[in-house]
C-alpha cells in the first residue's frame, strides 16, 4: 500500500438546534491508504454517518464542519460547490444504508447509472446504458442486458444494493465510502456484497471506508479499524491486532457483546455494556466513556484522554493493556 489517498484531521461536526449546538463529531482523526479497507465500528450514534457524509460535504445547512479532510492532497473542508460536484461520486462515491432511499422509483437503474456516467464521463446514452450492463455484471447481477430496464422496485433487496455498487463505481473512485452496505440483509446475500466489495477492491484498487456496527463483516473485509464512541476515535489498530488485543475498554466491551463460533446456544451469555452513547450539547473535557466504563479512574471524569502514538493507538487513561508503540 502506498501513502493515504485520504486523511482527516481534527475533524469536528455541530448542528445548530432550537436548544443550542449538538456536538456529533469531535477531532476524529484516521487516514486511509490507496486500496486499504478501513472500518469505522461503533454503537448507533456514534458519530459514524456523519463522519461519513461530512467527508463530501453532503451535510445538511444546520452543520458546522471543521478540521480537514484532504483527497490526494486536495483541501475538501470549505471547497466551493463546484468543486464538491466534481468529486462527488467521481473521485469519492456512496453507498448508502437503505437503497430504496436512494434509488429513484421512477427510472430504470439503467437510466440512473447512466447519469453518473453522463454527468461525470460525458457518455451519450446509449454508451451510458452499454456500460451500465457492463457494471450490472460486475456487482453480480444475473441477466443485466434485462435488468438494466427493470424498476428499483422490480428488484430484490440484494439486487438493489449491487445496483447502488454498481453506480458508485461507475467512475472509478478513489474513495468508496460504505455505508452499512449489508443491513436488512440476509446473511446469504451479505456474503455475496461483501465479495462483490472484495472482488472491487482487487480489481480497480479503490479504497474502502467501511462503516458499521457489525464485527463479523469488520472481520472479514477490513485491513484496519478505528472505534468511535460519542463522537470521538478512541482505538484504531489494525484488524487481526485489535481483534486478539483489544486495548479500549469500549472495544473490549463491543467484543465481548458480540457472538462467536466458540459460544454454544443456551451456554454462555452474552456481555453486555451497560447505559446509552450520550447525546452531547458539547464535548467534554473528559472521557466520554467514562460513566458506562469498570476501569475509570477519578482522572477520567477530569480530564480527555488522547489517542497514543504508533500502529496500535488508544485513548484511554487506564487502557485493558498497553498498546504497541505506546507513548
Amino acid at each position: 500500500m502506498n501513502g493515504p489517498v485520504l486523511k482527516v484531521h481534527n475533524l469536528s461536526v455541530s448542528f445548530r438546534t432550537e436548544d443550542g449546538r449538538i456536538s456529533a463529531v469531535d477531532k476524529v482523526d484516521f487516514e486511509v491508504a490507496d486500496g486499504e479497507v478501513l472500518a469505522v465500528v461503533g454503537e448507533s450514534g456514534c458519530g459514524k454517518s456523519v463522519t461519513a457524509m461530512s467527508l463530501a460535504g453532503l451535510l445538511p445547512r444546520s452543520a458546522t464542519v471543521d478540521g480537514s479532510v484532504q483527497l490526494d492532497g486536495v483541501e475538501l473542508i470549505g471547497a466551493d460547490k463546484r468543486t464538491l460536484r466534481s468529486i462527488r461520486g467521481r473521485e469519492i462515491a456512496y453507498i448508502f444504508q437503505e437503497p430504496m432511499t436512494s434509488l429513484n422509483p421512477v427510472f430504470t437503474v439503467g437510466r440512473q447509472i447512466g447519469e453518473v456516467l453522463g454527468v461525470h464521463n460525458g457518455l451519450s446514452r446509449s454508451a451510458a446504458r452499454k456500460r451500465a450492463v457492463e457494471l450490472l455484471k460486475l456487482v453480480g447481477i444475473p441477466s443485466a442486458d434485462r435488468r438494466v430496464d427493470d424498476y428499483p422496485h422490480q428488484l430484490s433487496g440484494g439486487m438493489r444494493q449491487r445496483v447502488m455498487i454498481a453506480m458508485a463505481v461507475a467512475c472509478d473512485p478513489k474513495v468508496l465510502i460504505a455505508d452499512e452496505p449489508t443491513t436488512a440483509l440476509d446473511v446469504t446475500i451479505q456474503a455475496g456484497i461483501l465479495d462483490v466489495l472484495r472482488g472491487l477492491r482487487e480489481r480497480l484498487g479503490t479504497s474502502i471506508v467501511l462503516i458499521t456496527h457489525d464485527l463479523g463483516v469488520v472481520a472479514d473485509l477490513a485491513d484496519r479499524v478505528a472505534v468511535m464512541y460519542a463522537g470521538r476515535v478512541v482505538e484504531t489498530a489494525e484488524v487481526h491486532d485489535l481483534f486478539a488485543h483489544p486495548t479500549h475498554p469500549y472495544t473490549a466491551g463491543l467484543l465481548g457483546a458480540s457472538p462467536s463460533a466458540g459460544r454454544h446456544a443456551g451456554s454462555d451469555r452474552l456481555n453486555e455494556i451497560p447505559g446509552l452513547v450520550p447525546v452531547l450539547a458539547e464535548q467534554p473535557d473528559a472521557c466520554t466513556f467514562a460513566d458506562r466504563c469498570p476501569r475509570a479512574l477519578d482522572t477520567c471524569t477530569t480530564e480527555q484522554p488522547l489517542l497514543t502514538a504508533g500502529a496500535h493507538q488508544v485513548a484511554c487513561w487506564n487502557p485493558v493493556r498497553e498498546p504497541v508503540e505506546a507513548r
